[in-house]
């Protein structure tokens, strides 16, 4: 048997080496792996000497060569291929171990030029991968370390079987669709955001223990961006509690969201996906407690997100309440202790909140994708800020210094919040939330009866125009002071009319934030 060894990642390949030698298996290399395999006493050939023909161009040329790939593709079972090899006295690979150069380790780097990129897109290797890939059948096509192992193992009890040669074959089929993924996305143009055909590099980060449902199988695929690190939920480290399933990383990714918004101490909690209580003010504990006391019906069993390292005296607040989850950029060690004390408490540690991501292609990770039956739905993240440029006043009051306050905290919140979406809020805590409604009004009524007592005097954020005056005047009559809302609708008269009717101040945005 013959093989040919040329990886990037010299990660396990001694040990191959000697494997494969020891299983007579004559080694053909080339460059930093032929090296590596002497250097560790293994009996390497050159490439050169497979090919007669030395490397060229700086080494962009070596196994290019028709005895290299005559070798790999030729059918064993024609008797016309075989034929051919004899020939012309070429030998037939057999194995065919392969990495690529690290492509986006390069374009990562902070003076990464456009030569050093393209010095970094490997041609050798991908062609090597494709063709033994194609002909697994007869060639055994390995490109993941981890596989090193089981390979020999199977080598050292025989032919390794077509199974096996199969799931290692798409397997490298993979490694090079990921690799040229990340190439076309780092030439790609910024400004072309919706190409015609595009790829996203994913690699898996876990195992789930189910899906949204326990007769459901789940997996959490994290994005391969320019930057190498995982970013958002995907870098998280779980420090305590049960394994992860589908809804509990979907809560999750929505409270850190909500919190990474805001600047000043914010404390999310999260049921659903949908904030039952958000809260921004000084200090977490006092946040907390707030957030908390918004609905702490809903609370319960829900998922926790501070933006702001977890102290002890929050954490003993937060442990007397049933909670699924916590998500926090860090913890002290009392925290961590007090937390730990819940062995099924799901506790995990996130980097320091990053921007949300503008609309770019430096990767996906610009994009929002939602799946819908035979395709995906692809879209910029709604990440529109509001000004008091944007803002304008159209009723008879306008709102007050604290009502102002409250309606811009309400308004960041909503589009956290299903469509339809409506926010009460007062104090920069959040009152009461309809969500998820198929009218507007009920939405209005929801969060009302949430609110309680606490909706007097509270401000309103709707997420998209009202189509019609009810759920204005059953603001007020539910004791709402003010409202922020898109404006836009047929009868926009009519509504600022009620408003002014009930004496409420009504600010217009001119955006909406619907999220379904």
């Amino acid at each position: 048997m013959r093989a040919i060894l040329s990886v990037s990642s010299k990660v396990g390949i001694a040990e191959l080496g000697e494997g494969l030698s020891k299983l007579g298996v004559e080694i053909y290399s080339t460059g930093g792996t032929a090296k590596e395999l002497a250097q560790a006493g293994i009996a390497v050939h050159n490439i050169s000497e497979l090919t007669g023909f030395p490397e060229i161009l700086e080494g962009r040329v070596k196994t290019l060569h028709p005895i290299v790939y005559a070798g790999i593709l030729a059918r064993r079972q024609v008797p016309e291929h075989m034929a051919q090899l004899a020939e012309r006295r070429i030998g037939t690979i057999d194995i065919v171990v392969v990495n690529l150069y690290p492509f986006l380790a390069t374009v990562s780097k902070p003076r990464a030029t456009r030569e050093e990129a393209l010095e970094n897109v490997d041609i050798g290797g991908p062609t090597l991968i494709r063709a033994a890939a194609k002909n697994y059948a007869d060639v055994l096509v390995v490109v993941d370390p981890a596989d090193y192992s089981s390979v020999l193992e199977a080598l050292s009890h025989g032919d390794p079987d077509q199974e096996m040669r199969r799931r290692l074959a798409a397997k490298a089929f993979q490694h090079v669709a990921i690799y040229d993924t990340q190439i076309a996305t780092y030439l790609r143009p910024a400004d072309e955001l919706f190409p015609q055909e595009f790829t996203i590099a994913l690699e898996k980060a876990q195992d789930l223990r189910y899906g949204e449902n326990p007769h459901q199988k789940a997996a959490f695929y994290a994005e391969a961006v320019r930057g190498g690190a995982l970013t958002g939920l995907a870098g998280a480290q779980q420090l305590n509690g049960k394994a992860l399933s589908f809804c509990n990383t979907m809560d999750l990714d929505a409270a850190w969201n909500c919190v990474r918004d805001f600047t000043s101490v914010a404390v999310s909690i999260i049921k659903h996906t949908n904030p039952c209580g958000l809260a921004c003010g000084d200090s977490l504990l006092e946040t907390y407690r707030r957030a908390h006391g918004a609905d702490p019906v809903s609370a319960f069993g829900g998922a926790i997100g501070v933006n702001r390292e977890m102290d002890a005296a929050t954490a003993s607040e937060i442990a007397q309440t049933f909670y699924e989850d916590v998500i926090a950029p860090g913890y002290s060690p009392e925290a961590l202790s007090i937390l730990r004390a819940k062995k099924n408490l799901r506790v995990l540690q996130i980097g320091a909140a990053e921007p949300v991501p503008a609309a770019r292609f430096g990767g996906p990770d610009g994009l929002d994708f939602k799946r819908v039956h035979g395709g995906f739905l692809v879209q910029t993240f709604d990440t529109h800020s509001l000004d008091e440029e944007g803002m304008k006043v159209v009723t008879q009051r306008e709102p007050t210094l604290d009502e102002l306050t409250d309606l811009i905290f309400a308004w960041r919140v909503v589009k956290f919040v299903k469509s339809n979406a409506i926010v009460l809020a007062q104090r920069l805590t959040t009152a009461g939330i309809g969500a998820g409604q198929m009218s507007r009004v009920d939405s209005v009524q929801i969060a009302l009866r949430k609110a309680s007592d606490r909706a007097v005097g509270s401000v309103m954020a709707s997420d998209a125009f009202f189509p019609k005056p009810d759920g204005v005047e059953e603001a007020a009559v539910g004791g709402v002071t003010a409202i922020i809302q898109p404006g836009g609708s047929i009868r926009d008269e009519d509504i600022i009319r009620m408003a002014d009717r009930h004496h409420l101040a009504m600010v217009f945005t001119g955006h909406r934030h619907f999220r379904h």
